[in-house]
């Protein structure tokens, strides 16, 4: 809707200006035309995120890597002075909900399990990120504890292969 209505911004001027629309009690400061092209921008990365993940297709080892971008974003936005207070002060509890539901990903192992078995990401993508070593060693248990119960059991007795093959694929 914002991005409509700043598209046609000329014409939403002059339908709100005309007295004989009475809907001048509806146009728009300078200062208020400023924050919705602001707010515009801020809920542009939102729009983005809600789209990729609406898709067919989504992926679970994406959603850390999408949270961590919109929280860079968000924080980023938060402390621009170039935003206005009120914008600021939105982007600040958008960033307080986020990391209530970003939390709610540690409760999950799927999240931190997908991540590391998806070919791009492994346990990289956890230190790149300047992740807590701790997390990031927590993250390497979690799934060397996930195969030992769940698969280890399936290999061939014996056979020593499929734990080196499972050391160097991951890690």
């Amino acid at each position: 809707m914002l991005t409509f209505v700043l598209l046609y911004r000329t014409a939403v001027e002059k339908f709100t200006a005309n007295l004989a629309n009475d809907s001048r009690e509806l146009e728009l400061t300078a200062e208020e035309w400023k924050i919705v092209t602001q707010l515009s921008e801020v809920l542009m990365a939102l729009k983005h995120a809600t789209e990729f993940f609406s898709r067919a297709t989504p992926n679970l080892a994406h959603v850390i890597l999408v949270m961590d971008n919109i929280n860079d974003r968000l924080t980023a936005q938060a402390n621009n002075d170039a935003y206005s207070p009120a914008i600021r002060a939105a982007l600040g509890i958008a960033k307080k909900t986020l990391n209530r539901y970003y939390s709610r990903t540690d409760d999950s192992e799927a999240y931190r399990i997908a991540m590391i078995l998806h070919p791009k990401y492994k346990l990289n993508y956890f230190k790149s990120a300047k992740w807590e070593q701790v997390w990031v060693d927590t993250a390497e248990e979690l799934i060397r504890t996930e195969y030992r119960d769940k698969y280890e059991e399936d290999e061939v007795s014996g056979s020593d292969t499929a734990e080196v093959r499972f050391h160097h694929f991951i890690f």
